[in-house]
């Protein structure tokens, strides 16, 4: 009985220490892939109960991929001004809606909207309970809190363009988010 005890605890040291070896790995695999040529542009977030706004500063990207898997896998690739490659992948808090995810093209940025399956405001953007990257950033102009959501539903809607991209020649701010005048949309 005693030699069972014993194995136990080897058996938790065991799980402990391939779990820290784990993360030492995937911190490792990034830092190589950031030497190798690919890099993480600054990613801003936002939510609403139904969606997550994800906001990629790269100006004048090509080639610009973006896929959404229904486990909450989202992976983005795309090719700066310089020729350079930038990439990432989140695993999101929780299940999204592939069909429901738009992006948008601007000259400096790209906004991708993504629906979530389960109404509800999550905790944290990403599944795991880590600190997140240093180029995942909150976006505070998009921000609101859950008992905000109402009135401030203009920020969520598909039919406004999120980003202006400059088609009709009005704007010297080519790609750059829409911030509606904020006493106009309060109504004041």
């Amino acid at each position: 009985m005693k030699k069972l005890k014993d194995n136990s605890g080897n058996l938790l040291s065991y799980f402990f220490n391939l779990h820290i070896l784990e993360n030492f790995h995937n911190q490792k695999l990034q830092f190589l892939l950031q030497r190798m040529g690919s890099r993480q542009p600054e990613v801003l977030w936002a939510q609403r109960s139904d969606k997550v706004y994800l906001t990629i500063a790269l100006p004048d990207a090509r080639d610009v991929s973006v896929k959404c898997e229904i486990d909450g896998l989202f992976s983005f690739s795309a090719v700066g001004v310089d020729g350079q490659s930038f990439s990432f992948t989140l695993q999101l808090y929780a299940n999204i809606v592939p069909e429901g995810c738009k992006t948008k093209i601007g000259l400096r940025n790209i906004i991708c909207s993504i629906q979530k399956e389960k109404k509800g405001w999550w905790k944290r953007l990403l599944k795991s309970e880590e600190k997140p990257a240093p180029h995942l950033k909150v976006d505070w102009n998009k921000w609101c809190d859950e008992d905000d959501e109402e009135s401030s539903d203009y920020l969520g809607s598909d039919d406004d363009d999120v980003v202006h991209t400059g088609e009709d020649g009005s704007s010297d701010d080519e790609g750059m988010l829409y911030l509606p005048d904020l006493e106009k949309a309060r109504g004041n």
